[in-house]
């Protein structure tokens, strides 16, 4: 048995496919359900009964883009922004390639070529934990709190001390 990985849209048209190779929906129903010319519904029909449900996965899936640049353009462009711009963001390194070279090309689109290359790194790796992060009490309002000073606390009553007290059956805050 052969397992094919559909998207949710092939899925979809497969099962419509089959309600109307087995008659349970009309074809100019399946056509304006599934937004096609007549001629291409038939065509999905044959190439459904000649391939069965592969036939229905794109055939593009796995291949690069037409609308790619090439490899020796986008090393043409790294090339530039390491002699020159490697200290820059990804919008001025844009800006400054459109103004100087004469290379145009999305601010969004350098970035993707800048961090695949080293040179950028998304704002996420760039972030640090600062604090380490506290686990969650176990009851609302429950938390220890410390106040390490040296204060008359006693108010005349006692020796001057720190406090420390543990708050744990403070009413819920409102």
């Amino acid at each position: 048995m052969t397992v094919i990985a559909m998207s949710a849209a092939e899925i979809s048209r497969f099962e419509t496919l089959m309600r109307v190779q087995r008659r349970e929906r009309r074809v100019v129903d399946a056509v304006a359900r599934l937004g096609l010319q007549r001629s291409q519904m038939y065509r999905l029909l044959e190439r459904l009964r000649d391939e069965g449900a592969a036939g229905l996965v794109s055939r593009k899936r796995g291949q690069p883009s037409n609308r790619r640049f090439s490899d020796a353009y986008r090393e043409q462009i790294l090339g530039i922004v390491r002699e020159r711009y490697a200290d820059f963001g990804p919008t001025l390194a844009a800006e400054y390639l459109a103004e100087r070279h004469g290379i145009t090309l999305s601010h969004e689109t350098l970035r993707q070529l800048m961090i695949s290359a080293g040179l950028w790194k998304a704002k996420a790796a760039k972030r640090s934990r600062l604090h380490q992060t506290r686990n969650r009490r176990e009851r609302r309002g429950e938390l220890i709190q410390v106040d390490g000073s040296d204060h008359d606390w006693f108010e005349g009553r006692g020796p001057r001390c720190a406090a420390c007290w543990s708050i744990s059956t403070m009413p819920p805050a409102s």
